[in-house]
């Protein structure tokens, strides 16, 4: 016998184990199937339009008996809170209840507020560059003064 792990195997099962390994398959046995390589895709959280809620809910308020309700849910692959979300946003009267909802936070930024500061940005780079340009001119002028070459006096500057 022989040890693996702590375990005593018998000689027959550490044979038939080092034949796997191997490759060999073992008599009478069949390959196990491999696994499918490839990746599959994340889920996606699932959307449902208008229309096909408006038409659900027709469907589920037509079905009068006992368990019909249920069955159109199965059929549909949805749930009963599903049916109550919907009813609730369509007796709430929002022109748009039962098209699909972006989730996540809502953003709390006033459009004003961004525009205010796209401006302010804008208003510093521009400030910037005019100081900038202003000290190449300061410089150009004290260049041509140290050559002697006559300075074009600019109004309005």
């Amino acid at each position: 016998m022989a040890t693996m792990n702590g375990t005593a195997r018998p000689a027959s099962q550490q044979a038939a184990i080092s034949d796997t390994a191997l490759g060999d398959l073992p008599e009478g046995g069949r390959e196990a199937p491999r696994p499918d390589p490839e990746v599959l895709a994340r889920a996606r959280r699932r959307t449902y339009t208008g229309e096909y809620k408006q038409r659900v809910l027709a469907e589920a308020e037509a079905a009068r008996g006992s368990g019909e309700i249920g069955a159109v849910l199965r059929r549909h692959g949805l749930y009963s809170s599903h049916l109550t979300k919907w009813r609730t946003e369509r007796k709430t009267g929002i022109l748009q209840g039962l098209a699909p909802q972006k989730r996540g936070p809502k953003s709390k930024a006033n459009p004003l507020t961004v525009e205010n500061q796209k401006l302010r940005r804008d208003n510093e780079r521009l400030t910037d560059r005019l100081r900038k340009a202003e000290i190449v001119i300061d410089v150009q002028k004290k260049v041509a003064m140290l050559l002697g070459l006559p300075i074009a006096e600019t109004e309005g500057l």
